[in-house]
C-alpha cells in the first residue's frame, strides 16, 4: 500500500470536509485517517436482534425495531420546536423525537416505507419514546449488514449537537476501508505472527470496527492489544539497555569487613530467602560496571530496610557514601534510628538531615559529609539540595518512591560525577503487570514473604452501634499492657461531610479513657516536627497507651508493642491506604487487630474494600483489587499517568497478553539487540516511527 495512505489528512476523507474536520480534531483528536482507525468502538450491539413495541421495558435500553413512520407532526413548546414521528411496527406504536435538524429530518423519512430505528427507550407521561435515534432504510439495512456486530463509539456533547452520530463515524471509517489497497503495512515479524497465528493489520483494524463474528473480533482485540503491549515494553526494555550501555556504573567489587562484620556478629535474625534473593540481585548490579536502577517491592514489614542496609554496607566497603531519602521526617527520624544503633557497633557515621537540623548543626554536617565523615546520610528531601556535596556517593536508596517526582529523583544522578546506583523501594504492592507497564525500565525485586515471628493481623469490621464492645476490647488489650493506634481521615470537621474529625475523636477518647488511667497521645500533619517528634517518643517509650492520629502514620512507623489499629470512617479510606495503615501493628510477637469502623450504610465499593481488607493479608492481592476499583492512573499518581494511555489495551484485563508481549520483546532484545535482523525489519520500522516524536521518557527517570 501508499505508505502515507493512513497519515492522509482527515480533512481529505470523503463526507468529512473542513467544518467536521475541525470538529474531529478538536473534540477526539483525530487528524489523520491512522488516528480515525485507531479511535476503537467501546462495544457492540447484535445487529441481528429485533424488538416488538410490546417487549420494550422501562430500562433505558437500547433497542432496534422494524417499522414504518405513519405520520411527522411539529410540537411547540416555548423553548424549543421538536419533530414527533408516529413509528409503528405493526401492531404497536411508539414516539421518536427529534430536537435538531429537524427540517433536513422531515425531507429525509419517507412516510409508510419500512425503517430499522435504533437508540435508547425512554419511559415518560406513561408512553415509550426514543430520541435521536439512528433510522436507515430496512433494504439499505439489510444491504449494510454484512456483519452482525454494529460498534457504538464514545462521543461528546458538542459532536452529538453538530450532527456527527455514531452512524456518520462509521460511514467515515467504512471510507477509509473502501478507498484502501486493501493492505496495511505490517509491524510484527513473521515469527511473532505465525507464533500466534496473528490476523494481517488490515483484517485485524477492520474487525475491529465491523467484526465479522465474535470469533475474528477477539482475534482482532489480541492482535492490536498484543501490538501496543509489545512497542511499550520494547521502549522500556531499550531504555533499560541503553541506561545500562549509557550510564557506567561504579563497580563494587569487595565485600569487605564491614558487610561480613555486621551480618557475621550483629545480625539479630536469619534473613527470609526472598531477602537472600534480592541481596544477590543487587550484589550482581553494584559489580556490573554498569549504574543500577532497581525497584524493590515489598509488603508492609516484610524487611525491605535491612536489605538497603546491608547493601549500603558493601558500597562502604568500596569506600562510597550512601544516602536514603524518606518522603517524612517521621519516616527518616525512625529510618535513622533503627539503622544507627546497630550500625555504631561497628563504628559508622550515620547521620540525619531534615527540615529541622539547625542551621549551626547544618554548617558541621555539610562539612562533614564533603569530606567523606558521613558513611550514611539518612534525610528527607533536604539531602537534594544543591548545598549537599558528597565526597563520593555511590548507592542512593528513595523510600516510598511513590511520594517523590521524577525531578527530584533526577538530582541524585548529578551528587557524583558518574550517576550513583540506584534503590527505589516501596511498601505499596504494586501489581506485576502494572509494574512493568510503568517500571518497565526498570529491574525489579519483590520480597514476597514475610520474616518469620510476623503474624498475621487479624481483621475485623464494625460499625458505630458496636463502639462500646469496641472500647471495652481496647481497655482489655492495655491491660495486658499493649498499646493502641487510633486513626481519623480529617483533621477539622468538614460541612462536606458527615465524618467523625479528629479533635471530636480526641475527646471522645479522652471521655471513654479518663487521663487519671490513660495517657493519649495526639499526631497531626499540621503540628510542628518537634512537637511531632515529642508526641511519637512518648508512644514509642511506653508513656502513652494511645496514639490518637491522622495517617501521618501510615508509613514507616514502627512501634512493635503497639497491637490494634482502630481505623474511623474506613470507608474514605483506598485500599492501599488501609493496608499500609494495618502494616503499623503486627510488628511485635502477640495478636495483633486492625478494627475497620464504618458507618452502616455503605457504597457497593466501599463494602469490597472491606470485605477485601478483612479477608486476606496480602498486599499483592489487595493492590489487584485496588486497581480494579480505581484504575492504574489513580494508583500511582500523575507523573506516570502519560503512560497508560494505552488505545486499546488494558492492563488489569489483558494481562496475560501484556506477559506475552513482555516475554517476546526481551527475546527480541536478547538475540537482535540492534534489530539488524530482516526479519525485523518491520519492527524496527515501527519502533523507530513510534518514539520520533514519543514524550514517553519525560515520565521515566
Amino acid at each position: 500500500m501508499k505508505e502515507n495512505y493512513l497519515f492522509t489528512p482527515i480533512d481529505y476523507l470523503k463526507g468529512v470536509g473542513p467544518n467536521r474536520a475541525s470538529l474531529l480534531k478538536s473534540e477526539l483528536k483525530v487528524f489523520t485517517y491512522n488516528d480515525l482507525l485507531n479511535y476503537f468502538p467501546f462495544r457492540y450491539i447484535d445487529r441481528t436482534k429485533y424488538h416488538k413495541i410490546s417487549e420494550l421495558e422501562k430500562t433505558n435500553s437500547e433497542v432496534q425495531i422494524i417499522g414504518k413512520f405513519m405520520n411527522l407532526k411539529y410540537s411547540e413548546n416555548i423553548k424549543s420546536k421538536r419533530l414527533i414521528g408516529i413509528f409503528s411496527d405493526g401492531e404497536n406504536e411508539i414516539e421518536i423525537i427529534w430536537f435538531r435538524a429537524v427540517k433536513w429530518i422531515e425531507k429525509s423519512i419517507k412516510l409508510n416505507e419500512n425503517y430499522v430505528v435504533y437508540g435508547k427507550v425512554n419511559w415518560f407521561n406513561n408512553r415509550y419514546s426514543i430520541v435521536h435515534p439512528e433510522i436507515e432504510l430496512l433494504i439499505k439495512h439489510k444491504k449494510n449488514i454484512k456483519h452482525n456486530l454494529l460498534p457504538i463509539y464514545s462521543s461528546t456533547e458538542t459532536l452529538a449537537s453538530r450532527g456527527i452520530t455514531n452512524k456518520l463515524i462509521r460511514d467515515f471509517i467504512i471510507n477509509i476501508f473502501e478507498n484502501s489497497p486493501k493492505s496495511f503495512n505490517e509491524n510484527l515479524s513473521k515469527t511473532i505472527n505465525e507464533r500466534y497465528t496473528m490476523l494481517t493489520r488490515f483484517d485485524a483494524f477492520f474487525n475491529l470496527h465491523f467484526p465479522k463474528s465474535q470469533i475474528l473480533l477477539a482475534k482482532a482485540q489480541f492482535r492490536l492489544k498484543y501490538e501496543e503491549f509489545f512497542f511499550i515494553q520494547l521502549q522500556f526494555l531499550f531504555k533499560n539497555l541503553s541506561n545500562k550501555n549509557k550510564f557506567k556504573g561504579f563497580v563494587f567489587s569487595n565485600v569487605g569487613k564491614y558487610f561480613n562484620t555486621f551480618y557475621n556478629d550483629h545480625l539479630e535474625f536469619e534473613l527470609t530467602n526472598a531477602q537472600k534473593r534480592v541481596v544477590k540481585d543487587i550484589r550482581k548490579d553494584f559489580s556490573s560496571n554498569a549504574q543500577m536502577n532497581r525497584l524493590l517491592q515489598g509488603d508492609v514489614g516484610s524487611g525491605k530496610t535491612i536489605v538497603a542496609l546491608l547493601c549500603s554496607l558493601i558500597a562502604i566497603d568500596n569506600d562510597f557514601q550512601t544516602c536514603l531519602i524518606a518522603p517524612t521526617e517521621i519516616l527518616a527520624q525512625q529510618h535513622f534510628q533503627s539503622i544507627s544503633d546497630p550500625l555504631s557497633k561497628i563504628n559508622l557515621n550515620v547521620k540525619l538531615l531534615t527540615g529541622s537540623t539547625s542551621k549551626k548543626e547544618r554548617v558541621t554536617l555539610f562539612q562533614d559529609i564533603k569530606n567523606g565523615l558521613v558513611d550514611i546520610l539518612i534525610g528527607t528531601h533536604a539531602v537534594l539540595e544543591d548545598k549537599v556535596v558528597f565526597k563520593n556517593l555511590g548507592f542512593a536508596i528513595i523510600d516510598e518512591q511513590h511520594r517523590f517526582g521524577v525531578a527530584q529523583r533526577s538530582k541524585l544522578w548529578k551528587k557524583n560525577t558518574t550517576p550513583p546506583h540506584i534503590l527505589v523501594m516501596t511498601a505499596t504492592p504494586i501489581p506485576r503487570t502494572l509494574a512493568m507497564s510503568v517500571y518497565g525500565d526498570l529491574d525489579i525485586s519483590i520480597i514476597d514473604e514475610l520474616p518469620p515471628g510476623r503474624k498475621k493481623v487479624n481483621t475485623v469490621h464494625r460499625t458505630d452501634r458496636n463502639r462500646l464492645e469496641v472500647f471495652k476490647f481496647i481497655r482489655d488489650e492495655i491491660s495486658k499492657g499493649r498499646q493502641i493506634y487510633v486513626v481519623y481521615p480529617l483533621i477539622e470537621e468538614s460541612k462536606a461531610m458527615d465524618y467523625k474529625d479528629l479533635m471530636d475523636g480526641y475527646e471522645g477518647i479522652i471521655r471513654e479513657f479518663p487521663i487519671e488511667n490513660y495517657q493519649i497521645s495526639i499526631l497531626h500533619g499540621r503540628m510542628k516536627p518537634a512537637d511531632k517528634a515529642i508526641e511519637m517518643n512518648r508512644f514509642k517509650n511506653g508513656e502513652t497507651q494511645i496514639m490518637v492520629s491522622t495517617t501521618v502514620i501510615e508509613v514507616g512507623v514502627n512501634i512493635p508493642n503497639a497491637s490494634v489499629m482502630v481505623i474511623e470512617s474506613s470507608e474514605r479510606f483506598g485500599l492501599s491506604q488501609l493496608h499500609q495503615l494495618r502494616g503499623r501493628v503486627g510488628r511485635g510477637s502477640e495478636n495483633s487487630y486492625c478494627i475497620l469502623m464504618s458507618k452502616e450504610k455503605l457504597s457497593t465499593e466501599a463494602r469490597t474494600r472491606i470485605k477485601t481488607m478483612t479477608s486476606t493479608n496480602d498486599g499483592f492481592r489487595i493492590s489487584e483489587v485496588d486497581m480494579e476499583l480505581r484504575g492504574p492512573g489513580n494508583l500511582l499518581g500523575t507523573q506516570q499517568s502519560g503512560l497508560l494511555n494505552f488505545k486499546i489495551a488494558d492492563i488489569i484485563k489483558d494481562r496475560d497478553i501484556l506477559e506475552l508481549a513482555r516475554k517476546d520483546a526481551k527475546e527480541l532484545i536478547n538475540t537482535d539487540p540492534g534489530l539488524k535482523l530482516n526479519e525485523n525489519k518491520e519492527i524496527k520500522k515501527e519502533y523507530f516511527s513510534l518514539n520520533k516524536n514519543n514524550i514517553l521518557w519525560k515520565y521515566i527517570s
